[in-house]
């Protein structure tokens, strides 16, 4: 079998009941499989050898229906528009049509934050929503950043560089730091619309890894150290991180 007139090789994708289909080799797997990517709302089809990948194929169009039944159990895709009211680190965000470049304006006595950028007819757009993305991704640096300069300090490690990306595979990377390389974390700027302390945990747990380039004990040690008990806030990530990543699709 193959695609496009070639022979199937890791990393390939191919279309069943309108979902997209990534093809995976895992050598440690035993039989090929199929699984749901929440994040990416597509299905990988998993082979344990090259040789099995199109198995991995002829097994994922035959289990069609079951893949429609599982991307239709996601979480619809989440549109920007004024009017809606977003949940920023807990905090209620109201998103206002404006005039000019998007601000953010802080919360007052008589009303929440807002974001307010130009919408064309007051009803948003890809130009809108840019914006506002723009908006949370800054918010998101902010509030992530300051959080990793309090558990650096905390850990005793120089605090390390942080940016916000739209990673869809992890909530948070660490780069320890290298011979002239400071060590670097990477977040999903999509945390800024988790509660804060599920966020605060994960700049945690990118924390603990300043210090232990693995989940072993001594990492979890840390991790608890600083912010307490992670299974509830692992549970809410795993439960509902896929509303996370619809938003604004």
């Amino acid at each position: 079998m193959s695609l496009f007139g070639r022979s199937l090789a890791d990393g390939d994708r191919l279309e069943v009941a309108g979902t997209a289909v990534t093809l995976k080799v895992n050598r440690r797997a035993r039989r090929v499989s199929l699984r749901l990517d929440r994040t990416r709302r597509e299905i990988v089809a998993t082979a344990p050898s090259s040789r099995r990948l199109p198995e991995a194929a002829a097994f994922a169009r035959a289990r069609a229906g079951w893949i429609a039944e599982r991307i239709a159990e996601l979480p619809d895709a989440t549109p920007i528009h004024p009017g809606m009211t977003l949940n920023v680190f807990g905090e209620p965000v109201r998103l206002e049509a404006g005039s000019g470049r998007a601000k953010w304006l802080p919360a007052t006595p008589d009303e929440p934050a807002r974001i307010t950028a130009m919408a064309p007819d007051g009803l948003g757009g890809e130009g809108y929503a840019r914006a506002v993305i723009l908006m949370l991704k800054k918010r998101a640096a902010a509030v992530l950043g300051e959080r990793t300069e309090v558990y650096a300090a905390m850990l005793g490690v120089e605090p390390p560089k942080v940016t916000v990306a739209d990673a869809r595979g992890r909530w948070g990377s660490c780069r320890p730091g290298m011979r002239g390389h400071p060590a670097s974390i990477r977040y999903s700027w999509r945390l800024a619309l988790a509660p804060f302390e599920v966020a605060d945990y994960v700049a945690a747990h990118e924390c603990a890894h300043l210090l232990e380039l693995n989940h072993g004990p001594r990492f979890w040690a840390h991790v608890k150290a600083l912010v307490g008990e992670v299974k509830p806030h692992r549970e809410w990530l795993r439960a509902e991180g896929a509303r996370l990543h619809a938003f604004g699709r």
